[in-house]
């Protein structure tokens, strides 16, 4: 296909010029060079497509109607260059990414903001499901990049660390003062008693956690299990239970006294959360250009 590409772009160029020698020039070729190819080109295809004239060369028919689609098909591309050319100077792209809800809001939406800022000519395409969904959307190539904490298999993945999240139980004072949960010395008798509420199972966060009460023989007697992290920040807020929220999330609740944190005797160790892309894929320079902007973002 190249070699013909070439016999094409010979006859291509012959024809806009109708002269030989200007033809070579132009490609910088020499004029043998340029005949035997149209010849070849001649040969392939069975027909003659150009007649020598005192003034150079014209087209046959044959060559008139190859010309037309010829033309047509280097319009198209130069168009294509054209329009990449002016993508990379207008910065134009397509970014889809896969992310929670509670990391969308909390996470990524912070920083959407100042990235859109710089890059305004991005386009943006965010589709909010579990983390564990949103690994398989990344595995089928229906997402470029991934918010997620760190991936059961590395090696399948590059991981950009953004940072830590820590996992906490927290409830408010008068839940706390009503089940009388400060006398207990025991955390896991705290967990017998009280509502815990968790999210739920196709979470990743929730098997986290399921991990960590089993690891630690913990068993939550009255579960309430809730789709969001927003809606179980917002139960825990208003005295329904012991929830398990995202620390970094509920800091303003834990200044003000709002929520205050169950103290546990042995501690959930943090998560990582980062951008993940797969390791074995192409990755567009528009998505490593947003990877690489959270660095300079302040935090």
């Amino acid at each position: 296909m190249e070699d013909h590409l070439n016999l094409y772009k010979i006859f291509y160029t012959a024809a806009n010029t109708g002269n030989i020698s200007k033809a070579a020039r132009q490609l910088f070729i020499s004029q043998p060079s340029l005949s035997k190819s149209i010849s070849r080109l001649e040969s392939q295809l069975g027909t003659q497509l150009f007649v020598r004239t005192s003034r150079g060369v014209r087209l046959t028919e044959d060559g008139r109607l190859l010309y037309d689609h010829v033309r047509t098909a280097f319009n198209a591309i130069e168009q294509g260059e054209r329009t990449l050319a002016q993508r990379r100077e207008l910065g134009i792209a397509h970014i889809r990414i896969g992310v929670s809800t509670t990391l969308c809001k909390y996470m990524l939406l912070p920083y959407l903001k100042i990235f859109m800022e710089r890059c305004p000519n991005i386009r943006i395409t965010i589709q909010c499901q579990s983390s564990n969904q949103t690994m398989e959307l990344l595995d089928q190539k229906q997402i470029d990049v991934g918010l997620v904490g760190t991936p059961d298999h590395p090696k399948k993945y590059h991981f950009y660390e953004l940072g830590e999240i820590e996992d906490i139980f927290v409830a408010t004072d008068s839940y706390i003062d009503h089940l009388k949960l400060r006398e207990y010395k025991d955390v896991s008798e705290i967990f017998k008693v009280a509502s815990v509420m968790l999210l739920d199972k196709h979470n990743m966060t929730r098997q986290y956690i399921d991990d960590y009460m089993e690891k630690n023989q913990i068993t939550a007697k009255n579960l309430l299990v809730v789709t969001t992290m927003d809606l179980l920040i917002e139960f825990a807020r208003i005295g329904l239970g012991i929830g398990c929220v995202i620390k970094e999330f509920v800091r303003e609740d834990l200044s003000s006294g709002r929520l205050r944190e169950i103290p546990l005797g042995f501690p959930i160790h943090k998560r990582k959360i980062g951008f993940v892309t797969p390791r074995q894929s192409y990755v567009e320079p528009a998505v490593e250009s947003f990877i690489r902007g959270w660095e300079t973002m302040p935090h």
